[in-house]
Parts: structure tokens; sequence; C-alpha cells
């Protein structure tokens, strides 16, 4: 009966492992999908200056920021520095978004080493639980599966010898101090 409840608990802790491996690559495409959004995003706010830039500087908007930073009216100066920083804003997005659909490992290694944070946290608080099911998913998944059961068990495993050995020292302690005193009298 013990022998039967352990083996369904091996298979529990491994659908829980699977389970929470599918989430990584669903985590993965939910980041994506923001990168993507929030791209989108900055490149529409980005698009009526590029509009006057192509029409009065041939397309560089560095110049038309120049134009504006070089203007002595401070309402225009300061614009000039709200439109580099959506141009700086658009460019670190851009470019973020090309590296992680160009890389290699479908972008978790750009989650993983180079993310941006602000995407990641917002990703993060706004993640929802879902179960892709592609080939992907499924093998992150059954890998992840396979590592936790095997890392529980060995921890049970683990748990199961100190808690033997502690339990063996402290009767031998016990048997030790009993027979000490029934020598004493």
């Amino acid at each position: 009966m013990l022998r039967r409840l352990m083996d369904y608990l091996r298979l529990l802790l491994f659908v829980c492992g699977v389970l929470l491996g599918v989430q990584v690559p669903a985590f993965v495409d939910q980041y994506g999908k923001a990168l993507t959004a929030h791209t989108q995003e900055a490149k529409q706010s980005l698009a009526e200056f590029q509009r006057d830039a192509d029409r009065f500087f041939g397309g560089d908007i560095d110049r038309l920021i120049a134009h504006y930073k070089q203007n002595p009216d401070a309402v225009f100066n300061a614009g000039g520095e709200s439109i580099e920083a959506i141009y700086h804003r658009y460019r670190l997005l851009s470019e973020a978004l090309t590296e992680f659909n160009q890389s290699g490992y479908g972008g978790f290694d750009r989650l993983v080493l180079a993310p941006l944070p602000e995407i990641r946290q917002q990703v993060w608080q706004h993640f929802s639980h879902s179960i892709l099911l592609d080939g992907r998913a499924i093998a992150f998944g059954l890998l992840f599966g396979l590592l936790f059961a095997m890392l529980c068990e060995l921890t049970l495993h683990g748990c199961g010898r100190c808690c033997r050995g502690a339990y063996r020292r402290i009767r031998l302690s016990a048997k030790t101090s009993g027979e000490e005193r029934v020598e004493k009298p």
C-alpha cells in the first residue's frame, strides 16, 4: 500500500512539474507579445514626428530633434527632449524585439540574458497562466516535470535518511543513558 502511494506521489510530482514547465514558454510568449505591443505603441507615438522629419529634414529625426533643441523658446526646447525620449524608447524596444525574434532559442535567451526589466515586470504582474501546445512547450514541460519529480524525490529521500539517522542517534543515546541509570544503583 505504501509503495503504491509513493508511486502516485511520484506521478503527482511529475504532473505538477509538467504544468509548471509549460508555463515558461507561455511566459516567454506573453513577453514577446508585450514587447511587440510596446514597440508598436512607441512607433505610433513617433509617427507624427517622423512625418515632420521626412518633410523637412530628409527623414532624419536626429536633425528634427536638434532643430527643436536649438530653438531659444523653452517650450520648443522641452519638446525636443520629449521627442528624443520617445525616439530612444522606440529604438530600444525595436532592437530588443529584433533580437527576441532572431534568437535561436525562441526568445528564451533574450528573456534570461537581456530582458527589458519594466516589460518583464509588467508581464509577470499580468501573467495569465496558459498551456501552449507546441513542440517547444511540451518538450520543456516534460523535461521540467522529470527534473522536478527527481529533485523532489531526492529531497524526500535525503530528509528521510536524515530523520532516520537522527532517530537512531536519539534512540542510541537514550538506550545508553538508560543502561547507565540501571548500573548506578
